[in-house]
């Protein structure tokens, strides 16, 4: 399978003092969709489901991506939710406090479809500014966006240059080859997977607080399997899923470090603070993972687990 995807880097500046939360996904990622909706919004209705059109709306597309009428493909019975076509993630540092004409950097990967929508991002975000976000609602400027240090906006003179998405491949047959090998040929090895933001994955329909390797190959494969058919090319993804799991469950957890963190945020649109914790730290695993080597390179730019769209589930690989 081949999943295009786009990277922006958003510098913000401060136009008066912003105090942002300890996880600063949740500032971003809460206003964000209402700043989307008023940009984009014709009918202004509450209820996607109610709109006539839908299927042809950007805003449906990016937040309620409707499933398909007919879909043969997957069961959405067993899916809580189609995955969202975007990633926002947000600063790393661990400061809160922004003076005015201080400089915020985020970065937005657009996934699959969502790139063609590019300028809705850059007006939301632009939008968002004027609303404010943070405690007290502060506001922003929207200074410039850019792509692996390229400039492609300038909030000065709203102009934007376009450009070219990356596309990663993820090879579906990989299960298969050279199945008559003797595995015990293939050497061993180390890979650190630090968990950067909070990484939350059920597994029969329970969150984990220890993530063995099977399980996480398991989220993987499911995650870049919807992300290919909602947004991408819209087919099955060739998988031998069983064949994949059981090399995976060789696969030894080999020192585990990570720990469950909570957080909160509060959602506006369901008036409620929800409890969104995850696993963050670093996790050592042992096998041999050289087939697996692209899936963790696609979860990487895709992340994994629940609430991607606020950032979490972002991991870096260390290898030894």
């Amino acid at each position: 399978m081949i999943i295009k995807y786009l990277k922006l880097d958003f510098v913000i500046r401060a136009r008066e003092p912003i105090r942002l939360p300890p996880y600063k996904g949740s500032a971003f990622r809460g206003g964000f969709g209402h700043a989307f909706k008023k940009v984009v919004c014709v009918f202004r209705k509450k209820d996607c489901r109610d709109c006539p059109i839908i299927r042809e709306c950007a805003y449906a597309y990016i937040f309620e991506t409707p499933a398909p009428e007919t879909n043969a493909v997957f069961n959405m019975d067993k899916y809580e939710t189609i995955p969202h076509p975007f990633i926002i993630e947000p600063p790393e540092e661990k400061h809160q406090d922004y003076e005015t004409g201080e400089e915020i950097s985020f970065a937005v990967v657009l996934i699959g479809k969502a790139v063609e929508y590019l300028p809705y991002f850059i007006m939301a975000f632009e939008y968002l500014g004027e609303l404010g976000i943070g405690r007290g609602h502060a506001k922003y400027e929207l200074a410039r966006v850019e792509v692996e240090g390229k400039s492609i906006y300038e909030g000065k003179n709203r102009i934007l240059r376009p450009d070219e998405y990356k596309s990663l491949e993820v090879p579906e047959q990989f299960s298969h080859a050279q199945e008559e090998v003797d595995d015990s040929s293939k050497p061993e090895r180390e890979l650190i997977l630090d968990l950067i933001t909070p990484v939350r994955i059920k597994y029969r329909r329970e969150f984990v607080s220890i993530l063995e390797f099977h399980i996480l190959i398991t989220n993987l494969l499911r995650r870049l399997a919807l992300l290919n058919y909602f947004h991408g090319e819209n087919k099955r993804a060739e998988w031998d899923h069983k064949k994949i799991i059981e090399k995976a469950m060789a696969v030894r957890l080999e020192r585990n470090e990570a720990i469950w963190v909570d957080w909160e945020r509060y959602s506006n649109r369901q008036k409620v603070r929800m409890k969104l914790g995850g696993l963050a730290g670093r996790i050592i695993y042992r096998g041999r993972l050289s087939e697996f080597m692209p899936l963790l390179r696609a979860g990487e730019v895709f992340h994994v687990g629940k609430g991607t769209s606020f950032g979490l589930g972002k991991y870096r690989i260390i290898e030894k």
